[in-house]
């Protein structure tokens, strides 16, 4: 869909200058900046220590030689002054129908999905999209009357392996799904990290942050709804004291009865082979035999052995995933972002210039309903993640959030008009 030299360039503004924005944002926004379909970036933070960290960032300055970002505040600024609310200027600045990502902590999505929305802006946003269904519901109507398009990013969508899955899921080569168990553990090294400062026990736990992510992908192959959820956590304290899950294990049950064990943490050695320890497997029924399907996507068949350790806690020894995230040689300058976290995050930029580029010629009338059309049909095609295509997310990680916090009792999730969550208690 990239092509060089793209009509009509759009500003991006990416809001967080953290991990996110580091290892996977600005190198695909850098990217499609230099094949014309991004003009102007600016990254906004707290604080100007993280934005210091991306300007001098030897990984993105080798893949992307000459190109900069404009940081608020500024990286001379002091980086004890705090600037919570500066977001709001940046986005008050930009031209109507540009690109606001969000990168922000869980709990912070809201507010500014909601400030871009106020000022006319297309979003790009990391999952989840909020954490409640209600304003799920009230960022799904607003985009829609204006013509904004808004992406989650979702990336397993896009993972290939994924993709195969659910078409054959689609055939019924498979048969229905019974039971799945899957993981997801980030490197411990996290807890010593920004983290520390946001994901504490009343904000937010492992589950949400990222078993949310294997929730959606359950939902993504199968197209079955949970209508449970029941989340244990354990708790631990980072090194500034504060308290957070560490650890937490999920059960969800979908409409057809099936079920899916959900394991999360911030715990994976920093001296382990590979960056973290994710896989989902699922079992299917038909007539008279069994299918199944089994995504060991920590381990994607590359194994290395550098003289020196390079691996999240510097190991020598790697298992080197191919498939999600790699900065690689290509015929260009510097290095060229690849795989299907590339193509989620561009996926979502490239749809909002896909927007902006057919309504050009179009009346104001006109022009809105062209968007709306291209709004419907991407929410259809339910490949990007959006707020009409994977709000069950919202419903699932409200439902995480109240289990969590009583001890692990079963939450229901009840559909219809009005989607809603209830306290049931124990999980049958």
């Amino acid at each position: 869909m990239t092509t060089l030299n793209s009509p009509h360039p759009l500003d991006v503004t990416i809001v967080g200058g953290g991990m996110i924005s580091h290892d996977l944002i600005l190198p695909v926004v850098y990217h499609l900046q230099r094949t014309g379909m991004v003009n102007e970036i600016n990254v906004c933070s707290l604080d100007a220590a993280p934005l210091k960290e991306l300007k001098n960032s030897a990984m993105i300055r080798e893949a992307f030689p000459g190109q900069d970002f404009n940081a608020h505040p500024a990286i001379s600024d002091p980086e004890d002054n705090k600037y919570p609310d500066l977001y709001k200027e940046v986005i008050a600045r930009m031209k109507p129908r540009q690109v606001v990502i969000v990168a922000m902590p869980d709990q912070l999505h809201y507010s500014v999905i909601m400030e871009a929305l106020k000022n006319d802006q297309h979003i790009l946003c990391v999952k989840p999209l909020v954490l409640k269904y209600e304003h799920t519901v009230e960022i799904e109507k607003m985009a829609y009357e204006k013509g904004l398009f808004i992406g989650v990013e979702y990336h397993k969508r896009f993972d290939r392996r994924a993709l195969m899955a659910k078409k054959s899921y689609e055939l019924n080569q498979l048969g229905e799904f019974v039971i799945g168990e899957a993981k997801m553990i980030e490197p411990y090294f996290y807890r010593s990290s920004n983290f520390q400062n946001w994901f504490t026990c009343d904000q937010t736990d492992p589950f949400v942050y990222v078993g949310c992510h294997y929730v959606d992908l359950v939902y993504f192959i199968t197209g079955l709804k949970p209508v449970g959820v029941s989340v244990s956590g354990i708790k631990g304290k980072f090194p500034n004291g504060n308290e957070g899950y560490m650890w937490a294990n999920g059960r969800v049950r979908f409409e057809n009865d099936a079920l899916l064990s959900v394991t999360d943490g911030l715990g994976y050695p920093d001296e382990g082979a590979g960056s973290n320890e994710q896989n989902l497997q699922m079992f299917f029924e038909g007539p008279g035999k069994s299918g199944m399907i089994k995504h060991d996507d920590q381990f994607r068949g590359v194994q290395h052995a550098y003289l020196e350790g390079i691996g999240c806690g510097g190991s020598s020894f790697n298992f080197v995933s191919p498939d999600f995230f790699q900065l690689i040689p290509w015929e260009g300058k510097g290095l060229k972002p690849s795989g299907y976290g590339y193509e989620s995050v561009a996926a979502t930029v490239e749809m909002a210039h896909k927007i902006e580029t057919e309504v050009l010629t179009l009346s104001e009338v006109e022009s809105l309903k062209k968007r709306q059309q291209i709004i419907r049909e991407a929410d259809e095609k339910g490949i990007i993640a959006t707020p009409a295509n994977s709000y069950i997310n919202e419903l699932v990680v409200e439902a995480a959030r109240l289990s969590i916090l009583n001890d692990g009792d079963m939450v229901t999730i009840e559909y219809g008009p009005h989607p809603k969550i209830e306290l049931r208690g124990t999980m049958p």
